[in-house]
């Protein structure tokens, strides 16, 4: 049994409704960019009038709204928001799904160890969230090309990367969360919960202007005002978010190999 392709088979319709309904969500900015046209001055000047509270809340940069990298940044945060909570949602029905159906006496009878089974389902999940994040780039950035033309297409690929850096943090968290919870009666419960109380806890930390909050919420990590300014990434947060990559899953590991497995 070839647990990696099962895995990807069980989530096919899922990679594809996910990647299709963030590429529409930021096809439809682009759009609007785009029919903005010359009116993107008012528009900026009237994003200026806006208390610094909501401009800081959603990754309102004034200074580059007026471009394409500027203006796709905003909505970016919601698209990231969104990889987030299917990767939580694969790291956390990793373990848990075969307590929840029962599945998982079956499993260990097989001829496998437990290391092979993680390994496995973590290379399933994993591929999973880079099929995903081809299929919205592939997308994305062509529907950017045919319809603005010219933008700074590296700095829009970088934004664009960052999302699946964060879908690997939450998909470690979801794995490490779904190994020591054992049986998860509802996944999207946990992962929602669970996404949005980061998300809400780095706009808080953006909102009280508090600089440190932002190494407790992998959505803060990536800011798209540097990215768009130095065409860079903060190397500290890079550091801290494999740091806890590789930490989640080694614990995931540890936990899990030595863990009962009770499906009754």
């Amino acid at each position: 049994m070839n647990i990696v392709l099962h895995e990807l088979k069980a989530y096919r319709k899922s990679i594809i409704i996910w990647a299709c309904s963030m590429t529409l969500l930021a096809v439809l900015y682009i759009f609007l960019f785009k029919g903005l046209g010359h009116d993107i001055e008012n528009f900026k000047a009237f994003l200026n009038n806006m208390p610094d509270v909501i401009k800081k809340s959603f990754n309102i940069f004034i200074d580059s709204i007026s471009t394409l990298e500027g203006f796709y940044s905003f909505v970016f945060s919601f698209v990231v928001l969104c990889g987030a909570i299917q990767a939580m949602n694969l790291g956390t029905a990793i373990v848990s799904k075969e307590m929840r159906d029962r599945t998982a006496d079956f499993l260990m009878t097989k001829p496998v160890s437990r290391s092979y089974i993680m390994t496995s389902k973590l290379i399933a999940a994993f591929s999973a969230l880079v099929m995903t994040n081809i299929i919205y780039l592939g997308l994305t950035v062509s529907a950017a090309v045919a319809l603005v033309g010219t933008f700074n297409l590296k700095v829009f690929f970088m934004i664009s990367v960052t999302m699946f850096f964060v879908q690997l943090i939450f998909m470690a968290l979801g794995v490490l969360i779904s190994v020591m919870a054992g049986r998860i009666k509802s996944v999207i419960s946990v992962s929602l919960s669970t996404v949005f109380g980061f998300y809400i806890l780095g706009s808080l930390g953006s909102f009280l202007g508090e600089e440190k909050v932002r190494y407790f919420s992998p959505f803060r990590y990536f800011d798209t005002a540097y990215i768009i300014k130095h065409a860079a990434y903060e190397v500290s947060f890079v550091v801290i978010g494999i740091v806890f990559i590789i930490a989640a899953i080694a614990g995931s590991y540890l936990v899990y190999l030595k863990k009962d497995i009770h499906v009754a």
